[in-house]
């Protein structure tokens, strides 16, 4: 099999932390940093850059062409208030 194009079938590597196994896929975006903490709550701009992030990998764009800017952006709105609301209904 070849395993070298982008739909090629790559192995699962399962990380334990806190006594749960994480399953880490080849290709994760690494820049989106964890914003649930127990010393401070994330800012505005810490979330809308996840966000951002999310969307890049998502979407398979850094910068979307001018007729798909529209939908880039507010998917980023999106993503980034439904993650500021998810921040701030869980508990530790």
């Amino acid at each position: 099999m070849d395993e070298s194009g982008p739909a090629a079938v790559r192995r699962v590597r399962r990380v334990m932390r806190d006594e749960q196994t994480l399953l880490i896929l080849p290709g994760m975006c690494r820049s989106i940093v964890t914003l649930r903490r127990s010393e401070q709550s994330a800012t505005d701009e810490e979330v809308r850059a996840a966000a951002l992030q999310f969307v890049r990998k998502i979407s398979g764009y850094r910068v979307p062409s001018k007729k798909n800017e529209e939908a880039f952006n507010a998917a980023v709105d999106e993503v980034a208030h439904a993650s500021r609301h998810l921040l701030e209904a869980v508990t530790s």
